[in-house]
């Protein structure tokens, strides 16, 4: 995938440390040198090669799926989960402060923020676990002074060789499908997203009562990933009715159809929402003998016919 900025042609730098937490973001710009400005340019030309510099396919990032610890996904920059992240990314005038870095375990991610010949704003975003860790065993670190060996008594921070992930105007490119979640703070994100969600899927169900749905995924976590992966990826859109019920009874979900209206109890929640989000699926190889399955991970493949 393109990337909407010249990595080769960063006119203006800056360096900040980022929080997400109970009390919303907290964003600083910390002054940093040439040569701090520098490294950071050369970490996201380090990210982007890992990337493939836009030569290498990529899919939408979906919080149902189970990813590897490298991997790289995107999101639209206008997804409503990743609000924290387009704002920081917006954000003008960002207070500075020189001793940010003295109280180290306060943030939780370290960005930089570029701008190109084209004026374009590219943000990129790394966990600061590392490059604190440097700080923590700094009493170990010892330089050279004088011809002789000194224990670094001054705090020492370690950046690391790339971003987890990079933003542009379009969208955040991940490079670590954890990281991104953790910094994105994604699971709150997505709890909050519950009442949004539903309704968005039941304009495409109407047939489904979904009050149950609503009410499982504000208390679980998993259930709430689903739903959004539904949402986002429009699994909800044209469904048949006939169809989802019989997928539903094939694949071991108890559902019940009153007045044309399908609903379920809490046990059955989770195995409907796999379903919209083919992830159950039946096998009849044997005869007299169906299994079900149900995918971790899933990828659509085209259809080709029966002699390729």
């Amino acid at each position: 995938m393109d990337l909407n900025f010249d990595v080769e042609g960063i006119e203006a730098t800056e360096f900040g440390v980022y929080r997400n937490g109970g009390n919303g973001v907290t964003c600083v710009v910390v002054p940093s040198d040439r040569q701090v400005k520098r490294a950071l340019g050369e970490m996201v030309v380090a990210t982007r090669e890992e990337m493939g510099n836009g030569d290498v396919e990529t899919t939408r990032y979906e919080p149902s799926e189970k990813y590897g610890s490298k991997e790289y996904l995107y999101v639209p920059t206008d997804d409503h989960a990743v609000r924290a992240l387009r704002d920081l990314h917006n954000a003008v005038n960002l207070p500075t402060q020189a001793d940010a870095l003295r109280n180290a375990d306060a943030f939780s991610c370290y960005f930089a923020r570029f701008v190109d010949e084209q004026e374009r704003r590219l943000t990129a975003v790394r966990r600061a676990a590392y490059f604190k860790g440097i700080l923590k065993s700094r009493n170990r670190l010892v330089r050279l002074v004088d011809d002789s060996l000194r224990i670094v008594e001054e705090d020492v921070f370690k950046l690391d060789n790339d971003f987890d992930l990079i933003m542009d105007s379009d969208n955040i490119h991940i490079l670590r499908p954890a990281a991104f979640e953790i910094i994105a703070d994604m699971r709150e994100a997505i709890l909050g997203a519950v009442p949004s969600n539903v309704a968005s899927l039941r304009e495409d169900v109407p047939f489904v009562d979904l009050s149950v749905v609503e009410n499982y995924a504000l208390k679980h976590p998993r259930a709430a990933r689903y739903l959004q992966s539904i949402s986002s990826g429009g699994h909800g859109r044209a469904v048949d009715r006939d169809k989802l019920v019989d997928l539903c009874r094939n694949t071991g979900v108890r559902i019940e159809s009153e007045n044309g209206v399908i609903a379920m109890d809490d046990a059955n929640v989770m195995g409907f929402l796999e379903v919209l989000d083919r992830r159950r699926y039946g096998v009849d190889l044997v005869p007299q003998t169906p299994e079900i399955y149900k995918a971790a991970r899933r990828q659509k493949v085209a259809r080709r016919g029966a002699s390729e």
